[in-house]
C-alpha cells in the first residue's frame, strides 16, 4: 500500500490559499460533479488549463480493492481540462471543505491546488484535487489489456470502476463536454463486449 500524507497538513496548507472573506469554489471533473456531496449555491461550467482528466489512479477501495484494484479519473499535468466550478458560500465553506477533506484526503493521495478556472461568467479560483506523475496511486500508460481487465472485474464499495466510467461519461455529455480519452476507454470496453 502506497504510504499515507498527513492530511490534516495538507488541509492547513491549502487553507492559506483561500481568503475567509469571500466564497469557496470547487474545482469538479468527475464525480465532483455528478455526485458532489458539496453545499453549494451555484455551478458553472470551468476550463482549467494545465491540466487534463485521465483514469490513471489507482482506487483500492472505492471502485476496486487492494487485491484487485480499480481506476478514478485523476487531475494531471498538461492540456486542458473541462469540468463545473461550485461555488461555496463562506459562512459554510469551512464546514463544506472539512467533510470534502474526508472524502477526498482520507490518506493524503492527492495535490491540492487553487487553479484559475475560466467560465462564461469569468474567472474563478478554485480548490482542484491534482494527482502527481510521482504519486504511487499514479498508474502511467496502462496496455489496454492490463485495462480490460480491470473494467472487467475491478469492484469496491461504490462499485465498479466501469460503472464509474459511465456515470462520469453521461454526466459529462450532458453538460456538453466531450472527452476523447473517457469515450477511447469506453470504446475499447464496447469493442469487448462489456458494455
Amino acid at each position: 500500500m502506497p504510504a499515507v500524507r498527513d492530511p490534516q497538513a495538507l488541509l492547513q496548507q491549502t487553507l492559506q490559499g483561500w481568503n475567509p472573506d469571500e466564497d469557496m469554489w470547487v474545482f469538479g471533473y468527475a464525480s465532483l460533479i455528478w455526485n458532489p456531496e458539496v453545499e453549494h449555491t451555484e455551478h458553472r461550467l470551468a476550463k482549467v488549463q494545465g491540466y487534463h482528466r485521465a483514469l490513471k489512479m489507482w482506487s483500492r477501495i472505492n471502485r476496486g480493492t487492494p487485491g484487485c484494484p480499480g481506476l478514478v479519473f485523476a487531475l494531471i499535468s498538461g492540456g486542458t481540462c473541462k469540468g463545473m466550478v461550485l461555488r461555496v458560500p463562506k459562512a459554510q465553506a469551512l464546514d463544506e471543505l472539512h467533510k470534502l477533506w474526508r472524502r477526498e484526503m482520507p490518506t493524503g493521495v492527492y495535490d491540492p491546488r487553487w487553479l484559475p478556472c475560466h467560465t462564461a461568467q469569468g474567472p474563478v479560483r478554485a480548490l482542484a484535487f491534482t494527482l502527481s506523475r510521482q504519486s504511487p496511486n499514479y498508474t502511467g500508460n496502462l496496455p489496454p489489456q492490463r485495462l480490460l481487465q480491470i473494467l472487467s472485474e475491478a469492484c469496491g464499495r461504490y462499485g465498479t470502476t466501469l460503472d464509474y466510467v459511465l456515470r462520469t461519461d453521461t454526466c459529462l455529455r450532458a453538460h456538453g463536454i466531450e472527452d476523447r480519452a473517457v469515450a477511447a476507454v469506453l470504446s475499447l470496453a464496447r469493442a469487448h463486449r462489456l458494455l
